[in-house]
């Protein structure tokens, strides 16, 4: 099967009234074993490669994109891959040629003026060579101890932030935290009916591995369309690595990263059957 576009899922599970799971991807291992829990439920998916995760591949996006686009070319349902929390201009025009679908641009950073002025170039830029631009409007608590806890968009402010730039969809600030490793986190459902009733373009939920199994399915019907989750496969990977080498003194590094994948696949499969 070929690259879809994020637009095409995005577009797909919002006639539908329901979300598309988008999950982060760190090392081959976290992008095989999403692809595995995805064919496993036979549910679509998305592969989000971070700036962060560029970073940790020495800044360069080439290598990485490389090897994400062609696990999600030999999937066997529909995936598609996209930038994630691009803060960097150049980064952001890195993706083009790499069958990267969509980035998602952060401005939250900036104040108002600045977010819509930086958002702006992004979409046109991105507009132009066809990709699917998502943004972010009002942070989304957690991230690196940089955002206040407690944060919401306001959903008047976000409709002129929409119409202003031309994004595609918007990450919104509703009660999920980044980073979460216990599932507590509160979300706002009126505030979701209330942002879902004013913006024309789908929300996208941030911070989701925090979010209860119910929660999620519940945001998805209050108008979440995209829901990101990273943290929780992390953990599943972390977990099985460290059981492995619990149990043995094990020098090869493939009798760890199996389990890890696995632990990964199975984590996907739960999550995409039960939100998506």
């Amino acid at each position: 099967m070929t690259l879809t576009a994020t637009g095409q899922l995005v577009d797909r599970a919002r006639a539908a009234h329901t979300a598309i799971a988008a999950f982060n991807v760190i090392t081959l291992e976290h992008a095989e074993g999403i692809v595995a829990g995805a064919e496993q439920a036979g549910r679509g998916v998305i592969l989000q490669i971070s700036e962060n995760a560029v970073r940790f591949r020495h800044g360069r996006l080439a290598p990485i994109a490389a090897a994400v686009t062609a696990v999600a070319e030999l999937a066997a349902v529909p995936v598609a891959v996209h930038l994630d929390h691009v803060q960097s201009r150049d980064l952001l025009h890195a993706a083009e040629g790499t069958g990267i679908s969509s980035a998602m641009f952060d401005g939250s950073r900036l104040d108002y003026t600045a977010n819509v002025s930086a958002t702006v170039e992004a979409v046109g830029w991105a507009h132009a060579r066809g990709l699917w631009l998502e943004a972010e409007l009002g942070e989304v608590g957690g991230k690196d101890g940089a955002h206040a806890p407690g944060v919401r968009t306001d959903p008047t402010e976000a409709a002129e932030f929409v119409a202003a730039t031309g994004v595609d969809a918007l990450a919104v600030a509703v009660g999920s935290s980044h980073a979460m490793t216990d599932r507590t986190a509160a979300l706002d459902f009126a505030l979701i009916g209330r942002l879902r009733a004013t913006l024309p373009v789908p929300l996208v939920l941030h911070g989701s591995s925090g979010v209860p199994d119910g929660d999620l399915v519940r945001a998805a019907r209050a108008g979440i369309v995209k829901i990101n989750v990273g943290t929780i496969l992390n953990v599943a990977f972390t977990e099985a690595v460290r059981a492995e080498l619990a149990a043995a003194p094990v020098m090869d590094p493939r009798k760890y990263l199996a389990p890890a994948r696995d632990a990964i696949a199975r984590t996907v499969a739960h999550l995409v059957t039960t939100i998506c």
